[in-house]
């Protein structure tokens, strides 16, 4: 099994239940990591490609995607595509992925697929005597399907962490116990580094009390696994996928923009301490 790389921090936004804001919150929040300074790839690992297209990247014309990555026919490097926003990549997908676990299904190492990508392309970067020119990635954010598949699972064993977004709605903590019970169970047989980075509250309405309550409930259920910021339901957030534009390049301003500006920087400084407790 290959091991885990320190460097980059890869972090999966995983979700089984659908509209929850995971693609939209690992496109906003990889573009506000890159504002602030660190170096991000995005991996999209949802057939859907809704991470690939709203940042801009039309799948159709792509000639590597991440389905070549696990199906062993590309490293990582030969996927990635620089995204308007500067040190913001993308591994986009294409509907080939709907297929992929078929073929990798009986393979010994089918859980490993992005994991040995990752790690290899970490040794390419750090070998300087190659002279690649890859981008020194710092974060990578990977984008899971609406369910617990192979997919997933792979996300999940390539990764140091998991973030958990969860909307603001009546059923929102349902379906949140298998979630975690999957996270144990990669942790126990695939990736024993696997943790919860955090859950973030998404779609949030001040004006609607069930809102106020679901932050209240959640937060009572799982305490200092919440992250302090939540992402308000917001129009502009909304209307920037059909213009190709993560919401901090349509509306840098709006509430939306600035809830995952606040997301990024507590994230890096609940990295240092989940770094610091490790030392």
């Amino acid at each position: 099994m290959t091991a885990l790389p320190s460097h980059p921090r890869v972090l999966s936004l995983a979700n089984q239940k659908g509209g929850v804001g995971k693609t939209t919150t690992a496109i906003n929040l990889g573009t506000a990591l890159a504002a602030i300074g660190e170096e991000v790839l995005i991996i999209d690992l949802d057939p859907q490609g809704n991470a690939s297209t709203g940042l801009g990247i039309d799948r159709r014309s792509r000639k590597v995607s991440t389905y070549d990555v696990l199906v062993g026919e590309a490293r990582l490097d030969e996927a990635l595509v620089e995204t308007a926003v500067p040190r913001l990549w993308v591994a986009p997908s294409t509907l080939d992925l709907l297929g992929v676990e078929l073929e990798i299904a009986h393979t010994s190492d089918r859980a490993f697929r992005l994991r040995k990508a990752i790690a290899e392309y970490a040794a390419r970067v750090a070998d300087a005597r190659e002279g690649t020119g890859l981008p020194r990635i710092s974060y990578v954010l990977v984008d899971c399907p609406p369910s617990l598949n192979l997919l997933t699972i792979n996300a999940m064993s390539a990764s140091h962490s998991v973030l958990v977004p969860l909307q603001c709605e009546f059923f929102a903590l349902e379906g949140l116990s298998q979630l975690l019970s999957t996270v144990e169970q990669v942790k126990g047989s695939l990736n024993k580094e696997l943790s919860i980075h955090g859950i973030v509250l998404t779609m949030y309405d001040a004006r609607n009390n069930l809102s106020s309550q679901v932050v209240a409930d959640v937060r009572e259920h799982m305490g200092s696994a919440v992250y302090d910021t939540v992402i308000p339901r917001n129009v502009r957030v909304s209307e920037a996928p059909s213009y190709g534009k993560p919401a901090l390049l349509y509306d840098l301003k709006c509430s939306g923009s600035q809830a995952y500006l606040r997301l990024a920087s507590e994230i890096i400084q609940r990295e240092k301490r989940l770094r610091a407790d490790a030392a």
